[in-house]
């Protein structure tokens, strides 16, 4: 990894994985798995759990960028807009720090839809790989 140095993924879900999730943390709002219920709301229809998207950097950088045998230490969210099933997002990682001391890195992690460029959720991450972070 080097500073500047951008990863992409593209991903979405179903609302069968909106539901997984929900039953998975409990988190049965209605506002995600009842569309009767969303329709009255600001939504309009059901969004996705912010924590469903975010979830996803796990998945990267545990097993993509940098991979394997990372550790994943600290995470800042803001959920800006609200994701929906369905929907193709694109999840941009970019290096904004290295700290070669402690094999760690500071890392700017974004969702985006991936039609409109629209940014649904913005964070910073702070990971640790002491084979791929020097």
């Amino acid at each position: 990894m080097k500073v500047g140095e951008t990863f992409i993924h593209e991903f979405q879900f179903s609302q069968k994985d909106v539901e997984e999730f929900a039953r998975v943390t409990g988190d049965n709002n209605p506002v995600h798995i009842d569309p009767e219920y969303a329709a009255k709301t600001m939504f309009k229809r059901p969004i996705m759990h912010g924590m469903l998207g975010a979830a996803l950097f796990s998945k990267v950088f545990g097993t993509m960028f940098p991979g394997e045998g990372t550790i994943y230490l600290k995470q800042s969210l803001n959920f800006l807009k609200p994701m929906y099933v369905d929907t193709p997002y694109i999840a941009e990682f970019t290096v904004k720090e290295i700290i070669t001391e402690k094999n760690r890195a500071i890392v700017e992690t974004l969702i985006k839809d991936k039609v409109s460029g629209n940014v649904c959720t913005s964070g910073e991450a702070v990971i640790m790989n002491v084979n791929k972070i020097k």
